[in-house]
């Protein structure tokens, strides 16, 4: 209990000196007039620099580790490099846009509006439509909403800020957890690597980053929770456990473990190696797990599924050795108690969010067959091997699958780690078994935690087959060093090309067209920037608020800069499955075959779903058009778009206030 509490300590403190950093950072960054970071190399040049100096306060600070001295400034060194190194990788190339990652683009279009929407309001409802539970999970987008609220922000503007913010504070919390696992100055390199790997290959969508941030020392976690070595020897079956023991065996050094295994000697119940009992049953683990798998359903369903796979998968082993080293089933009772233990945490926690959706699904409105699964691209078609690249991350995820493999049965960092990445590739496995039942289980949105597993195992195996090299050829002199220089090239190398392997990513931002109708790159602007005029129109025709007010548009873009509900989401992909979706679309093609505003009036009145409020069209050479879209799965592209064109004359009543404004054409049902 008290090295938990310290660990919770440790966990506050690092997260509020990351909070700072990022919001100095950003505000820092914006008080200069950047170049767009497409057009000019000077934002690429201060990110590189930036990366420099947390480069060097890691070395401080592990050397500080090494040497057991000022421990308490190598604490606040990583701390501070971490945070630092998000802050900068990101929030220098988007310095000169108010923009996160892909702009209003894509998956972000969903994203921003569901932020907006719970900016508006904390209560949970769903993105785009009136009256319905999210069925997304709402964890991430409620803290940023709560955080766009507080400092008077709208969604769209908090996105950026509290992305990056919150990927930097995850960054620290995931040190903190390390640094209970494994010897402390390996904490600090692996927690360095894999935050780079992240913000490379994840932060994109950065709801799902902080899962995959955390997911390597939460694997690790519930290894050390369900299996628990126990003595084969009966003289020892009482004896104490040695707290300093880490997953790997002592250390002279400072840090924790979670049921740690001495170096075997002799087989045993452990994976390879000699067990040793503890007095506990590693209740700590226990919840600890637990709270992951609970933060996880809260944040990212697919990642909490591959998680509790994963976890499951671990039970699963130790239950088996237990049982063959004990040549009972009773001994596997312990296992399926914890792992009973971990589902009952994480279901409480995924209740906050899942509650009233569950609630509304089993007893409110019928939902129609989702179609969020229904995605094959080429990348969810064959197995990944990153390991394969011929690059720096080709190279170091090589050296953890090396090291993944030697030592698989021996040590239990391997253990946790190679079990990880067994369920990842099972998991793609069944994705593409799936394609036979019409469905997948997105495999490909896998690879960023795959790549973070083989990540952190290629820092262990780069520091033990450095020091197995050492020594193999009479430990020269300078080799360490050598060894040393080579990390600090190689990380390096790395961090600076992080921004080239966002480049995409990057220049939607500039792109795209803020809410305040801006541009980043200077270039004249999309339609977005008629949107603040379309709102003013709606509010000053309806009179209501607009969380009150339903509109049916095409440029559902429109919904994630103000909070207006939608009649029609953008693909069935995203939309919620109570909504059904492709009634609605059903609904809107007949009433576009209407004659008479009469018949509108009267089709709309008649709904089964709350009608809108406001039309907003695009003028067509027929009348006033809608584009929409439906799912045509296992095609890839899997979504096709198809106009949909109501008459002109349809809304010429007093009934209808029609209005130009820029390419749109505003319909609006005053009351």
């Amino acid at each position: 209990m008290k090295r938990a509490l310290g660990t919770a300590v440790d966990g506050v403190l690092a997260a509020l000196v990351a909070t700072i950093v990022a919001a100095i950072g950003l505000y820092a960054f914006s008080l200069v007039q950047w170049p767009a970071f497409n057009s000019s190399n000077v934002t690429r040049a201060l990110t590189s620099l930036g990366q420099v100096v947390c480069a060097v306060a890691f070395a401080v600070a592990i050397v500080l580790y090494r040497r057991g001295t000022l421990e308490w400034l190598a604490k606040v060194l990583t701390w501070l490099g971490l945070s630092g190194f998000v802050t900068v990788t990101l929030g220098m190339p988007l310095a000169a846009t108010k923009l996160y990652l892909f702009g209003i683009s894509v998956d972000q279009e969903f994203r921003t509006e569901y932020l907006t929407r719970l900016t508006d309001s904390a209560a949970l409802r769903d993105m785009t439509y009136a009256d319905i539970p999210p069925f997304y999970p709402a964890g991430w987008f409620w803290i940023g909403g709560r955080v766009g609220n507080l400092l008077g922000m709208d969604g769209w503007e908090v996105f950026k800020p509290f992305a990056i913010g919150f990927l930097a504070v995850t960054a620290v919390v995931a040190f903190t957890l390390w640094k209970q696992l494994v010897r402390t100055d390996l904490a600090v390199a692996v927690s360095a690597v894999t935050t780079a790997l992240v913000v490379a290959y994840a932060s994109p969508e950065a709801y799902s980053a902080v899962i995959a941030l955390l997911v390597a020392p939460a694997l690790l976690l519930a290894w050390g929770a369900l299996n628990r070595p126990v003595s084969a020897y009966p003289d020892r079956l009482n004896g104490p456990s040695t707290p300093s023991d880490r997953m790997d065996g002592p250390s002279k050094r400072s840090g924790g473990a979670v049921g740690g295994a001495v170096q075997p000697k002799r087989s045993g119940g452990a994976v390879g190696g000699e067990p040793q009992r503890t007095n506990s049953w590693g209740w700590g683990a226990v919840v600890g797990t637990g709270l992951f798998l609970g933060l996880a359903a809260t944040f990212y369903t697919l990642y909490l599924g591959m998680a509790a796979f994963a976890v499951t998968l671990m039970a699963v082993v130790s239950a088996v050795l237990s049982v063959r080293a004990h040549g009972t089933l009773r001994a596997a009772i312990p296992v399926v108690v914890r792992l009973v233990a971990i589902a009952a945490i994480s279901a409480v926690i995924a209740l906050t969010v899942w509650l009233p959706y569950l609630v509304d699904f089993v007893t409110g409105t019928p939902s129609t067959s989702g179609t969020a699964l229904h995605y094959l691209p080429e990348a969810g078609a064959a197995l990944p091997f990153p390991m394969l690249e011929f690059s720096l991350l080709g190279a170091l995820c090589m050296v953890g699958m090396l090291w993944l493999a030697v030592r698989s049965a021996t040590s239990r960092r391997a253990q946790a780690l190679g079990l990880g990445v067994v369920a990842v590739y099972l998991w793609t496995l069944l994705s593409m078994a799936a394609t036979v039942a019409g469905t997948t289980l997105l495999s490909f949105r896998l690879e960023a935690v795959l790549i973070v597993l083989l990540g952190a195992a290629g820092v262990f195996g780069f520091v033990e087959g450095s020091k197995a090299i050492y020594q193999a050829i009479n430990e020269p002199a300078r080799f360490k060093v050598a060894a040393v220089v080579v990390a600090t090239v190689g990380a390096l190398a790395f961090a600076q090309n992080i921004p080239q392997v966002l480049q995409t990513e990057i220049t939607v931002a500039y792109s795209d067209t803020d809410g305040d109708g801006v541009r980043a790159d200077m270039r004249p602007p999309s339609a977005v920037s008629y949107y603040r005029e379309v709102d003013q129109a709606i509010t000053e025709q309806l009179g209501r608020e607009r969380d009150e007010t339903i509109v049916l548009t095409a440029d559902t873009s429109f919904l994630s800069y103000y909070p207006y509900f939608g009649f029609q989401g953008l693909t069935s992909h995203y939309a919620n499955p109570l909504a059904q979706f492709d009634q609605r679309s059903a609904a809107i093609a007949d009433w576009a075959a209407l004659e008479t505003p009469d018949e509108l009036i009267e089709a709309l009145d008649a709904s089964q779903w709350p009608a809108p409020d406001a039309f907003l069209f695009r003028r067509g050479a027929d009348g006033y058009t809608l584009r929409l879209a439906e799912d045509v799965y296992p095609n890839d592209p899997n979504v096709r778009r198809y106009t949909v064109t109501f008459d002109e004359s349809l809304f010429e009543d007093p009934r209808f206030e029609v209005t130009d404004i820029g390419p749109f054409a505003l319909v609006t049902r005053p009351a």
